[in-house]
């Protein structure tokens, strides 16, 4: 696996204070597919600072799992790599790719060098637990899939605002194909906000979430909201936007 076979993917929400870090750990002769949904500066901040032949910026009001979709259909590569961009990728990580070239599906941790660090570092742990008793936790901000097998299951479910990306991993992990946690391909969490906003709470929806999704115990009429999970990080950008 080289760099030329991987498009990375990433959908934004207002999102211009965090990209100069992502776009700085991203190398530059790698394809980008950028997926904006807000509307600040990002996607100006990556056309600036982006070469157009290895960028291409998609202005679409739509949920993330749309976002990451609309992405994955559009890469040309063989393997598409979904990230966030309140992250920024460890020195060494895309060389590191070319050793899982036989899985149909990467992932791995999210860890943090400037708050919550014991948070990320347990989490990252429940994601090697869960994987050895046969249950892939993925993250979206860290997933690397092959192309075909994205459309192979169905792509992206989406009725799923959140959680979408631990879903389409389970469906991956059910067709068959062989699926790898990589605890050596590390990306750095840079904005907490979620977290900040309690981490009991963070983490309760998350694993509860999850489980339901897993077993399929959630009604198809709930499966489109959130349980708050988006709502309040919205409410305050639109706070921030009236007081600018």
């Amino acid at each position: 696996m080289q760099l030329s076979d991987i498009t990375v993917v990433l959908p934004t929400l207002n999102e211009e204070k965090n990209i100069g870090n992502f776009l700085a750990s991203l190398p530059d002769g790698c394809r980008l597919i950028l997926v904006d949904a807000g509307n600040d500066q990002t996607a100006e901040i990556v056309s600036r600072h982006r070469s157009p032949e290895s960028t291409q910026v998609v202005k679409l009001k739509s949920t993330i799992s749309e976002a990451r979709q609309v992405g994955a259909e559009m890469a040309g590569t063989e393997w598409v790599l979904f990230t966030d961009a309140d992250v920024v990728f460890a020195p060494g990580y895309f060389q590191g790719l070319s050793r899982y070239d036989e899985f149909g599906c990467v992932y791995g941790p999210k860890l943090s060098p400037t708050g919550f660090c014991r948070y990320y570092r347990w989490f990252a742990y429940g994601q090697w637990f869960s994987h050895k008793m046969g249950i892939p936790a993925a993250s979206g901000s860290n997933l690397l899939i092959r192309r075909d097998i994205v459309s192979g299951v169905g792509g992206f479910d989406p009725e799923l605002v959140c959680n979408e990306d631990s879903e389409l991993v389970w469906r991956i992990k059910r067709a068959g194909y062989r699926i790898a946690f990589a605890p050596e391909l590390v990306v750095y969490a840079m904005d907490h906000r979620r977290l900040e906003r309690g981490l009991f709470r963070k983490t309760l929806h998350s694993v509860f979430r999850c489980l339901l999704l897993y077993w399929d115990l959630i009604p198809a009429r709930w499966r489109k909201r959130d349980w708050g999970y988006w709502s309040q990080a919205r409410e305050s950008e639109s706070s921030a936007s009236t007081l600018d």
